[in-house]
């Protein structure tokens, strides 16, 4: 179970982590070992997954952010892991989720501009036999990057 050190101390490495532990202790009002020992032993348990880094996709020449709802034509286990291979091998589509509604899949793109989502849709993703309907949204501004969990 948490208490609520634990998520002020996930809260804070949402946000920084490359927080010290020193700096850790600091804010938790720890000592720089006992809040060392703390995330240790989230990451151990699971909580804390990974450590990356948020890129500017702008600065990356990734211009064009899109949505792209994928309808299958049949839903067998083949036609589902085929898909989901596809999925995991294109470097464009950055987040991937199976949905309820309309669409079986929603995914999260980013491409250089319009011709190379063009490509995408029409040369890697129709062309897929389990795929019958894409349909795509392309956003125009991003009004909240992708924010830390709430803990």
């Amino acid at each position: 179970m948490l208490d609520s050190t634990d998520t002020k101390l996930l809260a804070a490495l949402q946000k920084n982590a490359h927080l010290t532990a020193q700096e850790l202790g600091d804010l938790l009002n720890l000592s720089p070992s006992q809040a060392g020992r703390r995330r240790q032993r989230l990451e151990a348990e699971g909580y804390i997954q990974a450590y990356c880094a948020r890129l500017d996709p702008a600065k990356l020449g990734l211009t064009v952010q899109g949505f792209v709802h994928v309808n299958l034509g049949s839903h067998g286990p083949e036609q589902s892991q085929s898909f989901s291979t596809l999925v995991s091998t294109r470097p464009e589509i950055t987040s991937a989720w199976t949905m309820t509604g309309e669409a079986d899949y929603l995914l999260r793109v980013y491409c250089s501009d319009l011709q190379a989502l063009n490509q995408l849709i029409h040369e890697i993703l129709l062309p897929h036999p389990a795929v019958a309907r894409v349909q795509s949204q392309i956003v125009m501004a991003q009004l909240k990057r992708d924010a830390p969990l709430p803990t």
